[in-house]
């Protein structure tokens, strides 16, 4: 950054006179590398005011209470507080709400910088490289100014002295006073129409981010369909695999099985900070037992910590805690901070989850430490922030795109708890600890809620029960390798599969094959899901004919759609092999009891 940062070599301009008696001007030359504030000196010192150096925003707020400045030449890109937040803490105080600031800036600023800027008070940008006529110009004008207000309070405080006087001038006195008034009320009547026009230039800038914010939910939730269409196939090529015994006892299978669902959980966590920031995420509460919760957490976190070879501990409370809550969100919630554990823990590191009912009994704490790389104090609160990665370095290497500490927060912040991080240092590990209300004296039959993934298929028979009669299935999908491998995978079940790929013939491929079960896509070119299910229902009711929704939509809204346009069930890609073995086997008893 400190790269042609000295102003081309001029003629120094001659100091302006000052009339006798009159100090020179304070300027504050805020700066953390010495060679700018040495640049800033020499082309700033021709004019023959007090120049006074700070290397720090912490150093300069100092010297601001201790002396008066006419104007602060200030860095924005200094380490610690930069220069946004030195210009907010500085015009913060009376004293200060009205110093002039000019920035300084080695980048190209953007118009919401430039924003945030003026927001802050700032009168003018100053971009490196330096041109010292024109630093030396607008400084000098402030300069000016600064005087010029200087001399408007003496000249006010005189003016106060004097009014008795001018209460008995003569009537020709009071007219040409008036007639100033008027003139004055002009000119702030065209000042009124300026700052309206202002006014409303933000507003449009403020509109034009909100409408840039919901285009990036949008997007987001739009890329996340995307990725799943390419994760389908894959899903059900490992499935395959499996079925077909070449799985087993194979690292690289494993291996490739943990890969898919690491990028299947990325797509969903992106999924739900895009439904937190429109307030879309919803809770389904219900009396839960905490113990169901963690375990169902270890359960979907164990891939990542039997792939680190990490020591795990589990200590649950002497007594049942009943906790009123979403069951799937919270075991999300606590798997995310086991996966977060193993991440940043060393191989065969030691982690431990804990959960501690408070002596009241109305809260409920669990914990998580481990003994990884461990947080700097600055980091403490950072590591909440959405996409924030407090070590882009460390993210790199072990992954993750910083959005599921966010999503711990915001979820236990909906059940009204609250989440704390608290680490020793780097390398010493850390420990979240989440605190939730408990309901004391309360029960929870063994048959309650039962724990779910994010990819469970819906429920109502066994899963693990065996195949069957053989069914018939159609499989409907433009995505050619999606839709072959998926029929692949149930045909590997033992059960009949045809395939169409083109959505216009689904309904001559059903009249001929007369299938039991329809594996349907959604998002087709043409002719959508929607409306061929639509079509079916039409002359087939439900009995006769299932129809499953297979998509990369997953959200609430989705799930709807499908059940009002005659889904039986919606599955979000890429479908899971005891789901699509659920339902093929449930589809094949019906057919036998047909």
């Amino acid at each position: 950054m400190a790269a042609s940062l000295t102003p081309v070599a001029r003629g120094k301009a001659p100091a302006r006179a000052r009339a006798p008696g009159e100090e020179p001007a304070r300027i504050l030359l805020v700066d953390d590398q010495p060679a700018r504030l040495l640049t800033y000196r020499t082309i700033l010192e021709p004019l023959g005011e007090h120049l006074v150096q700070a290397g720090s925003g912490r150093e300069a707020l100092k010297l601001l209470m201790e002396e008066d400045f006419a104007l602060i030449l200030l860095d924005v890109n200094m380490p610690g507080m930069d220069g946004f937040e030195t210009a907010s803490l500085v015009h913060q105080h009376p004293r200060y709400e009205k110093t002039p600031i000019i920035f300084v800036t080695a980048v190209n600023v953007s118009d919401m910088d430039r924003l945030q800027g003026y927001k802050l008070g700032a009168v003018d940008y100053a971009t490196v490289p330096l041109i010292p006529e024109i630093l030396r110009g607008k400084v000098e004008v402030l300069v000016e100014l600064y005087r010029k207000r200087r001399e408007l309070q003496v000249l006010n405080a005189s003016l106060a002295a004097q009014n008795q006087a001018l209460q008995r001038e003569k009537a020709r006195e009071l007219e040409a006073l008036n007639e100033s008034l008027r003139v004055a009320n002009e000119a702030l009547a065209a000042r009124n129409l300026e700052l309206q026009g202002e006014v409303a230039e933000r507003g449009r800038a403020e509109s034009r981010l909100r409408d840039v914010d919901r285009r990036k939910d949008v997007f987001l939730a739009t890329l996340a369909h995307e990725l799943r269409n390419p994760l389908a196939p894959l899903q059900n090529a490992l499935n395959i695999r499996r079925l077909r015994g070449h799985g087993a006892d194979d690292p690289l299978q494993d291996t490739m099985e943990r890969q898919v669902a690491l990028l299947v959980r990325l797509i969903d966590d992106l999924l739900d900070i895009a439904r937190i920031r429109q307030d879309k995420l919803t809770l389904a509460r219900t009396d839960i037992r905490l113990v169901d919760a963690l375990e169902a957490a270890v359960e979907i976190a164990q891939p990542w910590l039997d792939a680190g070879g990490h020591r795990f501990r589990m200590s649950l409370p002497s007594r049942e805690v009943v906790v009123h809550g979403d069951p799937v969100r919270l075991a999300q919630v606590f798997a995310n901070l086991l996966n977060n554990a193993a991440k940043y823990s060393d191989p065969g590191s030691r982690i431990e989850l804990e959960a501690t009912a408070g002596e009241s009994g109305d809260e409920v704490v669990v914990s998580v430490r481990d003994t990884g790389i461990g947080l700097a104090g600055d980091q403490l609160e950072a590591v909440f922030d959405v996409f924030r990665q407090v070590d882009t370095a460390i993210e790199r290497s072990r992954g993750g795109l910083g959005i599921g500490l966010t999503l711990v927060q915001k979820i236990i912040r909906m059940h009204d708890g609250r989440v704390e991080v608290e680490s020793a240092g780097p390398g010493t590990g850390c420990t979240f600890r989440v605190h939730l209300p408990c309901r004391p004296g309360a029960t929870v039959p063994d048959h309650g809620p039962a724990m779910t993934g994010a990819h469970a298929g819906a429920g109502g028979d066994d899963p693990h029960a065996p195949d069957a009669d053989a069914a018939r299935v159609l499989v409907v999908d433009d995505n050619r390798d999606a839709a072959d491998t998926l029929a692949m995978m149930v045909r590997a079940l033992g059960h009949e599969v045809a395939q169409v790929y083109d959505p216009a013939l689904v309904e001559i491929e059903v009249a001929r094959f007369a299938p039991d079960l329809v594996f349907l896509d959604i998002g087709m070119p043409g002719r959508s899901g929607h409306e061929i299910a639509r079509s079916l229902r039409a002359t087939r009711p439900a009995p006769a004919l299932r129809i499953v929704a297979v998509t990369g939509w997953g959200q609430p809204e989705d799930r709807d759609r499908t059940r009002e346009a005659g889904f039986d069930e919606h599955l979000t890609k890429p479908p899971q092999l005891e789901a699509i073995r659920r339902i093929c086997a449930t589809a094949g008893r019906r057919r036998e009891a047909r």
